[in-house]
C-alpha cells in the first residue's frame, strides 16, 4: 500500500488584482440621463415634503360646476318654464344670459350682454313688482352661498366671468320655485 505524505498545504485561491481601467469619458446623452435621474429622484422628493409640509393647510373641495363648461350657442333652446311667475322670470332671465351674453358694469353692453340686474329687469316686461321679487330671491341665494354680499350688482361686478353669477340665477330660478313664487 503506497502511502501519500499528508500534505500541509491547503490550497488557496491567490487573491488577483486587477489595475481598474480609467473610467471611460462619458458621451452628453449619458450624461444628460444621469442628470435626468438626479434631477427626478430631487423632484419626486420635493413633492413628498410639499405634501407633508401643506397637510395641516385646510382646503375646500373643487367645485366642478367651475371647471366643466358646455358650449353654448344662440340657438340654445329655452328649457320648459317654471310653473311660477318669479321662477319663470329668474328662469327667462338665466336663458337670456346663456344666448345674449354676460357682462358686468353696465346694464347692457355694447354688443348687447346683459349683467343680472339687466337680464332680469328686460325679462320682467315692465312689471316692477315680478321685478322686484325676483331680485329678492336671487339675492336670497346669492347669500346661502356669499355672505358678504350686499346687492345683485354689487355680486355681478365682483367677478371676471358670468359662470358664477348665472349659476346663482338658474339657483334662484329653483329656490323661487320650491318657493311657489
Amino acid at each position: 500500500m503506497p502511502t501519500t505524505a499528508p500534505s500541509s498545504a491547503v490550497a488557496h485561491p491567490v487573491p488577483t488584482t486587477q489595475a481598474t481601467a480609467p473610467p471611460a469619458k462619458l458621451s452628453i446623452e449619458e450624461r444628460m440621463a444621469f442628470v435626468n435621474a438626479a434631477m427626478t429622484v430631487r423632484l419626486e422628493e420635493a413633492a413628498v415634503a410639499y405634501e407633508v409640509n401643506t397637510a395641516h393647510i385646510p382646503t375646500e373641495p373643487v367645485d366642478l360646476t367651475d371647471v366643466l363648461a358646455v358650449p353654448l350657442t344662440p340657438t340654445l333652446q329655452p328649457p320648459t318654464p317654471h310653473p311660477t311667475p318669479v321662477a319663470a322670470l329668474l328662469q327667462r332671465a338665466h336663458h337670456r344670459l346663456l344666448t345674449g351674453g354676460w357682462c358686468k358694469g353696465a346694464l347692457v353692453d355694447a354688443e348687447g350682454a346683459h349683467c343680472l340686474y339687466g337680464a332680469i329687469h328686460i325679462e320682467a316686461r315692465g312689471d316692477q313688482n315680478l321685478e322686484s321679487r325676483g331680485m329678492e330671491v336671487l339675492m336670497d341665494a346669492i347669500r346661502r352661498k356669499f355672505t358678504d354680499v350686499d346687492s345683485v350688482p354689487s355680486f355681478n361686478d365682483a367677478h371676471r366671468s358670468g359662470r358664477v353669477p348665472m349659476r346663482m340665477l338658474d339657483q334662484a330660478a329653483d329656490l323661487a320655485h320650491a318657493r311657489g313664487l
